[in-house]
């Protein structure tokens, strides 16, 4: 299990001794805030300080120094180059290159630790099911059914143990092949008493999923080394066969998870082993409590997007409830790669899809500091001590502990000390460097290189610059137990992290924590996630950069007390009031709170739409009424494939659905059904795409009307001020100019830029600034409304709005079909923007009737708007032309209305809902993928609505040949 952890930007969320815990900052800072985030803060603020009180009460101590464990009395170490004989048994380096404190053998997760008591009830315990890619501990077969189990220690082992009542167990594999039954059995057994339960993968699936996609692809990917460089054909069958593997894999680490689960469990995921595993545990329960965290840095999004299954896994990781990481950039890049790739909107509390938030935080892990400050009063670490201040008496000491990997750095650190030593020639045999690189990987030829290059450059500085009786390098390619490397850590005058990317790297918080008397001095890469937290004390360095870094050594062996007094005091104090276990109580509590407002919303998202109860009123009414909207309603949908921006365009050109023909005709053609289709597109996009249909069509959000097989007219009620249009445009065609991939629309009566297509985050800048120069010019007198989507801006006159325009369409269709019977039965279903959702309240008949839009007082607009003209010259022409269409279709009008008037006002607008007789139970307005809607329902996608208007015509061409057979029988 890798344990990089660093401090992030933000403080740890339980300082000791505090009354109440501050919630966990998000990626994300101002602008107005996440949905109910003000209500967050006050409710966790309230909840946590009541349940801090009841919570932790009676909480045991933590072990003493009883609770490390018997290590060799020998200690492996070096002199002069050479390692001393000793039977030193090596602990366990945690991944982010530290040695592992030791722990008692004894269950990691059991005893008094177990429970974790939520919202402040004493004896409510809340299991805690931790599934990570390795169980905590090493098995080896000793027989058919016999297994000899050891504790492996980390950081993440470190932090459950001290999380106070929480009931955990550890899902994982536990790092051997086991194909038979018997000894699965044994060793599910014999892992049982560890509160461990296995996942038991195959050689195959092991090889293709962790050697493969896990160590080949996402790791090098997410620490910047990109991907491996092979053949074009072999390339693309690995990716395909190892990402499917992965998937498989994550799979059963799932059906483990269901066989363990009960209803109230948290399940909190790790690392990036698991990244398909939070969609695998919604699937098979939406109501899962699920966390993933992430170990690792997450790359920037120009990094991340060249992954073949970028779309899979980041959409997956979205289906978890809280998706945590070690500092604030690395959430800033995982955000950041929704938005880009995905087209998702990022917000302060974290990435919302449809309406469902996932939250994105920072939780930096710390270290057990007390189990290291204890250590440095036992005898055999005193005893340490003295032997290294004897053996390296009158020369300052620089260490450097770390996995011999890619990541760490090490080749540069070295070529930095020798840097030094060439410009600071006086300091040759007043100074030492000990670095301890733990081989990894061996089997792995760019491991092997790297080894060879360390051993080459440690060869050639030593014989440049050693004596006979001292060399300036002590290179050890072991690891040191718990004892000695604590007291290495205290007799250091400088610790060098040196990481060129690093997920935490807690080497820095153990040193500083072995540090309270020496005040040594911390060199430490701003590369490393620690950095974040421990930068204000430490001085930082780019890696990359030799020369920096050998000044910064030299800075750092001629430092005076006093500054090393003020910079160990900062680190001193952030190391041991954050801790591993504030870190693990802290996450899980957030996730209770996550998933808790998460219900809340949820009890505002509408129901979906009962498809067999609105079909069976439908066929119950006399006469019928539905309203369609037209993009993402009836819309084939364009598979993008997570290209930036997806296909424009076909994007652009919006096509009826073409499973949509057959049905669309058959509701039509229903002599008790009127068909409306109400759409912000222009006239030419509705003529296209319904002009075979026997139904109504409303363009430009209903300011353009046209009947059944006749030509457009105009619903605009009069005196409509467009003098706005021409300044608007300019500013239109400026922004459109300098935004790459933008587009803008000019319709009658509004205009649309739309940025889908262009750089989510630089779109976003340019809408903001297109706004200010909107209100502070062309619109800041004008009778206009703006209307913001997702990736557009919309300018539009005052009342132009779906709602406001229904009520002049209908009193338009009754007029023109002499419709004498009441409309008993509505059905409206559209993807329409918040602005337009008053079409849903116009409707409704629970609804108060003074709230619900009218196109004389619901907008109140109108009744202001100053006298002008209805539009440009272009359109008046045509205005004029339908409006006497219209009056030759009409008998009652017998004169065309002047071309300042529209044909609304050629009959009282009460006229439409006069023709309403709409009880409750017949009337469904449902949004299409709009999860915060006024509608009463909700359809999900336009496939939905494809499925839907389907069995709703399969359903009236039923009960029309039932019926016309009854009236048959009826005349016989």
């Amino acid at each position: 299990m890798s344990s990089d952890a660093a401090g992030g930007q933000r403080s740890s969320n339980r300082a000791r001794g505090d009354a109440a815990l501050m919630p966990t900052s998000s990626p994300f800072t101002g602008d107005g805030g996440g949905a109910g985030s003000p209500t967050r803060v006050e409710r966790m603020l309230r909840e946590r300080e009541h349940s801090r009180r009841h919570l932790f009460a009676s909480s045991d101590a933590m072990d003493t120094d009883g609770a490390l464990p018997a290590f060799a009395s020998a200690v492996a170490f070096v002199a002069d180059g050479v390692q001393s004989p000793g039977r030193a048994s090596p602990a366990n380096m945690e991944d982010a290159g530290g040695a592992a404190p030791g722990h008692a053998a004894r269950p990691p997760l059991a005893g008094s630790r177990s429970g974790f008591r939520r919202l402040g009830l004493r004896g409510m315990k809340q299991r805690l099911l931790v599934v990570a890619n390795r169980l905590p501990v090493s098995a080896n077969r000793r027989g058919e059914d016999q297994w000899s189990l050891e504790i492996s220690a980390g950081g993440l082992v470190s932090a459950l143990l001290g999380v106070k009542d929480v009931d955990a167990k550890w899902i994982g594999w536990a790092g051997v092949n086991v194909p038979d039954e018997v000894g699965q059995r044994a060793l599910t057994r014999a892992l049982a008493e560890k509160r461990c339960i296995p996942v038991f993968l195959d050689e195959e699936i092991v090889h293709q999923y962790y050697n493969g996609y896990c160590n080949n692809i996402l790791w090098p990917l997410f620490h910047y080394l990109g991907l491996p460089q092979e053949d074009r054909l072999a390339t693309t069958r690995n990716f395909e066969s190892q990402f499917d593997a992965y998937k498989r894999a994550n799979q059963m680490f799932a059906d483990v998870v269901y066989q363990h689960y009960q209803e109230g469990d948290v399940i909190w995921c790790h690392d990036y082993h698991l990244m398909f595993l939070p969609k695998c545990l919604k699937d098979h329960d939406i109501n899962m409590k699920v966390g993933w965290f992430l170990h690792t840095p997450f790359p920037s999004s120009e990094i991340y997007r060249t992954l073949p299954s970028r779309l899979e896994l980041l959409r997956s990781v979205l289906c978890a409830d809280l998706v945590g990481f070690h500092t604030y950039d690395y959430a800033r890049h995982f955000v950041s790669a929704c938005t880009r790739i995905l087209g998702l909107e990022g917000t302060p509390e974290g990435v919302e899809d449809q309406g469902r938030l996932t939250r994105v935080a920072a939780f930096p892990i710390g270290i057990d500091s007390d189990r290291f400050k204890r250590a440095l009063e036992l005898p055999a670490v005193k005893r340490h001590i003295n032997e290294l201040t004897h053996r390296f008496a009158g020369r300052k000491v620089m260490l450097g502990v770390d996995r011999l990997d890619m990541i760490k750095g090490i080749p540069q650190k070295i070529l930095a000390f020798e840097k030094f030593l060439e410009e600071n020639p006086d300091w040759n045999d007043k100074v030492v460097l000990l670095q301890i690189a733990v081989p990894t990987r061996t089997d792995v030829p760019e491991y092997q290189k790297l080894t060879s290059q360390v051993h080459e450059i440690v060869g050639r500085i030593n014989g440049r610059f050693g004596t006979l009786s001292a060399v300036p390098i002590h290179h050890l390619d072991r690891s040191l137990d718990f004892h000695a490397l604590c007291a290495l850590y205290a007799v250091t005058d400088v610790a060098l992290v040196t990481s060129l990317r690093d997920g935490m790297n807690l080497v820095s918080y153990e040193y500083v924590a072995c540090q309270g008397s020496k005040k040594g001095v911390l060199i430490l890469s701003e590369f490393a996630g620690a950095a974040q937290s421990l930068g204000a004390g430490a001085i930082l360095v780019n890696p990359w950069n030799i020369t920096e870094v050998a000044d910064s050594i030299r800075h750092a062996l001629t430092m005076s007390s006093d500054e090393r007094e003020k910079r160990h005091r900062h680190n001193y104090a952030h190391v041991t009031t954050h801790t591993a276990q504030d870190w693990a109580e802290t996450f899980v509590c957030e996730l209770n709170d996550t998933v808790a407002e998460a219900q809340l919303r949820t009890r505002q998202v509408p129901p979906s739409l009962p498809s067999q109860t609105a079909i069976q009123q439908y066929l119950r009414s006399k006469n019928r009424l539905l309203i369609l909207g037209f993009n993402s309603t009836l819309t084939e949908p364009v598979e993008s494939s997570g290209r930036r921006g997806g296909d424009q365009i076909k994007e652009m050109e919006l096509k009826l659905h073409p499973d949509l023909k057959g049905p669309l005709k058959a509701l039509c053609e229903d002599e008790h059904t009127t068909v409306i289709v109400l759409s912000g597109s222009d006239r030419s996009v509705l003529d296209e795409n319904f002009g075979e249909f026997k139904m109504w069509l409303a363009a430009e959000h209903g300011m353009f009307l046209r009947p059944t097989y006749g030509e457009w007219m105009t619903t605009m009620p009069e005196h409509l001020n467009m003098d706005w249009v021409d300044s608007v445009k300019h500013v239109f065609e400026y922004f459109t100019e300098r935004t790459p991939r933008s587009h803008f629309e000019h319709r009658e009566t509004s205009f649309v830029w739309n940025y889908k297509y262009a750089d989510v985050e630089f779109g976003r800048l340019q809408a903001r600034d297109m706004l200010q120069h909107l209100w502070t010019g062309p619109i800041s007198n004008a009778a206009v409304d703006v209307v913001q989507g997702s990736h557009s801006v919309e300018v539009r006159s005052v009342g132009v709005t779906k709602g406001a325009a229904i009520d002049r369409i209908l009193g338009e269709i009754v007029h023109s079909e002499n419709m004498d019977t009441p409309i008993d039965y509505v059905l409206c279903v559209g993807h329409f923007l918040g602005k337009d959702e008053d079409i849903y309240v116009f409707f409704d008949p629970e609804y108060p009737s003074e709230s619900k839009v009218k196109p004389e007082g619901g907008s109140a607009s109108l009744d202001r708007r100053p006298n002008g003209r209805p539009s440009n010259g272009r359109s008046n022409s045509r205005n004029s032309q339908t409006r006497t269409q219209k009056a030759q279709q009409v008998a009652s009008e017998k004169s065309s209305s002047s071309s300042h008037s529209s044909t609304s006002s050629d009959h009282n607008w009460r006229e439409g809902s006069s023709v309403l007789d709409l009880k409750g139970e017949n009337y469904f307005s449902c949004a299409v993928g709009r999860k915060r809607s006024n509608a009463r329902y909700l359809l999900n996608s336009s496939e939905e609505v494809v499925s839907f208007l389907k069995e709703l015509a399969t359903a009236t061409a039923g009960f029309q040949a039932g019926h016309a057979d009854y009236m048959f029988l009826d005349r016989q």
